[in-house]
């Protein structure tokens, strides 16, 4: 089953309305076993023990199909007091999912669509949502399939292009600056070869410093899915650590060998306070935390697709559930503090799948949709 059959069957499972915290694995002491603890939710208890702290397919709260995970979702009520609007117009024969958008220091919103060839796919609207400019093809070539955006500390955009492999770097005026990767040659980075290509690109995420961290990897869509040796990497999933001006630092693998496993890097998010690596395991329903060099801290077991992960400008953690049609507000933890969203459609408030967001100086959060033409506009309650 592909990831995106499974993404969609997922959404079709029954939803459970029971209020759960986020399960924890942490490395264990001495070189021992991983641990695993409830993680206690919005600071209330203290966590307990459960046994089997493997992953989501040995854990009780998780039911095991085909060697993929099927759990019942958990749909909150929305509480946090935002309203819906939609104030953008995407352009005429604009028909694609806008799958991303990312704000920059003036308040410019890009939108990131998947468009067919022949048809733009990267705009920006000013704080007024007017569309002010057209980044084309002769600028960026036709993304394959666009995913994940980002804008860093100097305005610079960049885009990910899943199938086309490649990972481009933009100025705040849409002039291509670097390209990652080569497009339509998927493989390794591997520096002792001279040998710099993706395998699947799919977010972007910064250090403090300006390094670069690729999350690459949709669900191990490789020989990995039927040889599991940890010698194989060929497809696994896996983080690439650069410098702000793409030079190598290090990257590491899905499938090493050791707890902190991870099927997929749908999702990455810095942590501000320390630097540690957020990746969003979609189809396990996980966040798995590294330190900046790579060194597996622990495991965050949640109830819904962990689609994408965002910090706001306020160093607040945000998870859109993709095809469960919500966007949940939580803490470092993995506790959810509160939700957006009316649940899985194409009715007001609601999501096909919701996808990469960003936040604007009101506060207000704005959400692509991988499957419609629009961005969502969750206007924060006024204080």
């Amino acid at each position: 089953m592909s990831a995106r059959t499974f993404c969609r069957a997922a959404a079709a499972l029954s939803i459970s309305l029971a209020v759960m915290p986020a399960f924890s694995q942490t490395a264990g002491s001495s070189g021992g076993p991983p641990t695993a603890t409830l993680a206690p939710r919005n600071g209330a208890g203290a966590g307990t023990a459960y046994a089997g702290a493997e992953p989501c397919s040995h854990s009780p709260i998780c039911g095991w199909s085909k060697g993929r995970n099927l759990m019942v979702h958990e749909q909150h009520t929305p509480d946090l007091g935002f309203t819906i609007a939609y104030p953008f117009s995407m352009p005429d024969g604009s028909t694609g999912g806008v799958v991303a958008v990312a704000i920059n220091s003036h308040q410019h919103l890009f939108a990131f669509q998947r468009n067919p060839a022949g048809k733009p796919q990267l705009f920006e609207f000013d704080q007024n949502h007017k569309l002010v400019r057209t980044i084309a093809e002769d600028v960026i070539g036709h993304q394959n399939k666009a995913h994940g955006m980002a804008i860093d500390a100097e305005d610079n955009v960049w885009i990910c292009d899943e199938h086309g492999d490649t990972v481009m770097k933009l100025s705040p005026e849409g002039k291509l600056l670097m390209t990652l990767g080569v497009k339509g040659q998927r493989g390794d980075w591997d520096e002792a070869k001279g040998q710099r290509l993706l395998w699947q690109p799919l977010q972007v995420a910064f250090g403090k410093n300006g390094d670069v961290y690729i999350a690459m990897g949709h669900g191990n869509e490789s020989p990995n899915d039927t040889d599991k040796s940890p010698t194989n990497s060929s497809g696994a999933a896996r983080i690439l650590h650069l410098d702000k001006n793409g030079k190598f630092i290090q990257q590491w693998f899905g499938n090493s060998p050791g707890p902190g496993h991870f099927s997929m890097a749908h999702a990455i998010a810095i942590n501000p306070n320390n630097g540690n690596v957020y990746i969003g395991d979609r189809e396990e329903y996980r966040i798995v935390v590294y330190d900046p060099n790579g060194k597996f801290i622990r495991t965050i077991q949640t109830r819904n697709l962990v689609c994408t992960l965002y910090v706001d400008p306020h160093n607040q953690l945000w998870m859109a559930t993709g095809q469960d049609g919500q966007v949940f507000k939580i803490d470092w933890d993995g506790n959810v503090l509160g939700a957006i969203g009316n649940g899985p459609g194409r009715g007001e408030g609601q999501f096909s799948e919701s996808a990469y967001m960003a936040m604007d100086s009101q506060g207000d959060l704005y959400v692509g949709d991988t499957a419609i033409p629009r961005i969502t506009e969750m206007v924060a309650p006024k204080q």
